[in-house]
């Protein structure tokens, strides 16, 4: 099984442990992005998962590079050229403290990449899946169109299409996003979604829930997913369900709509190392588990099972296996050493 992933992948500075960026005299260097998460995700598992981008043709684009390259995902159709990776920066929050992200991206290289740099039928080729974050068409009018070629051309090939709503305001207002997510979104097959992005992209609303109070209504939840499965004709919804306890301490948990069903996984309670990537890792399992052709409750227990995992992880990807996500999903959340 093979799957593409499109979107930018940027170097991630951070502070050691909890350290504020303005305490730090260093900084620790990664890569990850939205995509390029989900793809190590589905490479961990054991999927043909490949990346597309646009580097720049110098040592920091070869090193995003060799980093997804060192987990096992395909790079061969990432572009080179363009002016700059982008960057963000990480402050990591506890307790009452919350976690801060600062990016540095404009002018990136995939941000200023033409459409007609990417090979669609090329690269589209044997692929089974083709999976998309909000962020991308966010970063361009020239990545919109970009992403809405890929699309035309998964379609033409009956590759099934993911998309994370993932809604960015530093990118671009809620009035753009709900317009050209309103146009790509119909030729998508599974979405990815949380309560703020549904609002915000396209207005609608989880009744009867205050999440920053802890308060989550799951018939608020199941109506949700319903309106945008019949708005754009999806055949899956999953909205995945956090509430907030404080920075350190999150109860996480989702639920998938088929169309017929809504499907709610367990509840976790985490005590959160790294929460940054942790819808990325949603995703990757969500993904894994609809292309292993799991059963909808199985699916949803998997995706949340693997992001519940990556909360302990530092960084943005999720190095877990898949007996370690079916061990918790299948009960096992004691934590004991394993001899």
């Amino acid at each position: 099984m093979r799957a593409v992933c499109f979107g930018e992948i940027m170097m991630r500075l951070n502070p050691e442990g909890y350290k504020r960026i303005r305490q730090s005299q260093s900084l620790c260097c990664s890569y990850a992005g939205g995509e390029a998460n989900v793809a190590v995700s589905l490479a961990n598992y054991g999927i043909d998962a490949a990346f597309v981008t646009k580097v720049p043709d110098h040592e920091v684009g070869q090193s995003a590079v060799d980093q997804l390259r060192q987990f096992g995902v395909d790079t061969s159709c990432i572009v080179r050229g363009g002016p700059r990776l982008g960057i963000y920066f990480v402050e990591k929050g506890a307790s009452q403290r919350p976690s801060k992200v600062i990016y540095d991206r404009a002018g990136s290289s995939i941000a200023l990449a033409d459409p007609s740099e990417f090979d669609w039928d090329r690269i589209l080729e044997g692929a089974d899946w083709f999976h998309w974050t909000g962020i991308t068409p966010a970063l361009s009018d020239n990545c919109a169109k970009a992403v809405l070629e890929a699309c035309k051309t998964a379609r033409k090939k009956n590759i099934r299409i993911s998309c994370d709503l993932n809604y960015r305001n530093k990118l671009w207002s809620k009035e753009k996003a709900g317009q050209v997510m309103g146009e790509l979104l119909p030729y998508v097959d599974v979405c990815i979604a949380n309560e703020e992005d549904a609002a915000d992209v396209f207005g609608i609303h989880a009744e009867g829930t205050d999440v920053s109070g802890g308060k989550l209504n799951k018939e608020g939840y199941i109506s949700v997913a319903k309106q945008l499965a019949e708005r754009f004709d999806l055949q899956e919804v999953a909205i995945t369900l956090r509430t907030s306890i404080s920075a350190s301490v999150n109860n996480w948990a989702a639920l998938l709509y088929t169309g017929k069903e809504a499907y709610f996984s367990r509840e976790y309670t985490i005590q959160i190392v790294d929460r940054v990537g942790g819808g990325d890792s949603f995703g990757g399992g969500l993904i894994y588990s609809l292309m292993s052709g799991s059963e909808p409750q199985e699916a949803i227990e998997f995706a949340v099972a693997a992001s519940c995992l990556k909360h302990t992880i530092e960084n943005d990807f999720n190095l877990v296996s898949v007996k370690e996500v079916k061990s918790l999903a299948g009960g096992n959340a004691s934590g004991r050493v394993q001899r």
